[in-house]
């Protein structure tokens, strides 16, 4: 069960750079399929949120969150009317994307899709976006059948099993099967950093009972470190994905916050950065 080459982030670079994109391998290969995960640089934003914060709820000022969004769809080769996102409520509701749904979020966290942690669409041209800074980003596309999704898994979310959910939404909506999905799982905080207390251990321990040394390990004291990759990845293969098409990034967002955005290395005063999956082609309505 070993996951496909690690995506390779380019070096760390300040505001002044341009915006840098994580790729992964697997997805990269797909046709019809375009996918990012966004760095921090390359954006407007002032400390604490430089520079290319893209999350309009976190204190930042709005129109600089506006000019970072436009930046990232310029690099996306497509427009801000072309992004989507969730409300991200840390639950593991999923919602369909559709003509009416296209550049929702986009310009106003009030109008983001209410109540969902992950986006399912089959229309091209529209790039469903999720936004982390600690948080699971999972990225999920079937070419076949022309689908494509993204979930937000921070540990409510792992726990409620967002992940099997979005894969069970685009299999009943679309008609995909699961072992012919590729996904990939990408920069959040890792095993090493994400130390929690009894109750966020016991729900873990609850929710992965056959797999709780491979997810649940002792830290200082009555602490735990919860795996929040392998608690995902075992997920993804509960819900029927061939484990070799289950990509990791490996990287660790409170461990290198010279890339990523971190909540808790950066003592929750953090921009965020985005998730983003398309089906190519020109949009529809």
């Amino acid at each position: 069960m070993r996951p496909s080459d690690r995506p390779e982030p380019e070096s760390p670079s300040n505001a002044a750079d341009p915006i840098r994109l994580l790729r992964f391998p697997g997805l990269a290969a797909l046709p019809g399929v375009g996918h990012a995960v966004s760095q921090r640089s390359g954006g407007v934003s002032r400390p604490p949120y430089a520079s290319l914060n893209l999350g309009l709820h976190v204190g930042d000022r709005p129109e600089s969150v506006i000019e970072n969004r436009r930046r990232l769809a310029e690099a996306l080769g497509t427009t801000l009317d072309a992004l989507c996102f969730a409300e991200q409520v840390h639950g593991a509701e999923v919602a369909r994307v559709g003509p009416d749904q296209r550049g929702r979020g986009a310009r106003s966290l009030a109008d983001a899709l209410p109540g969902a942690d992950a986006l399912i669409s089959d229309l091209p041209g529209t790039w469903l976006v999720i936004l982390v800074a600690d948080c699971v980003p999972i990225l999920l596309a079937d070419p076949r059948r022309g689908v494509v999704g993204v979930a937000h898994a921070g540990w409510r979310g792992s726990v409620q099993g967002v992940a099997a959910r979005t894969v069970a939404a685009i299999c009943a909506g679309f008609g995909s099967r699961p072992a012919e999905l590729h996904a990939a799982i990408g920069p959040s905080i890792g095993p090493a950093d994400f130390e929690v207390g009894p109750e966020v251990a016991a729900a873990f321990a609850e929710a992965f009972p056959e797999a709780r040394n491979a997810v649940i390990q002792p830290g200082d004291g009555d602490r735990s470190r919860v795996d929040l990759w392998s608690a995902n990845r075992i997920q993804l293969e509960r819900a029927g994905l061939d484990p070799a098409r289950i990509e990791l990034s490996g990287r660790s967002t409170a461990s290198d916050t010279g890339r990523w955005f971190s909540h808790r290395a950066e003592a929750g005063r953090s921009g965020r950065f985005a998730a983003a999956i398309a089906l190519d082609g020109p949009a529809r309505g």
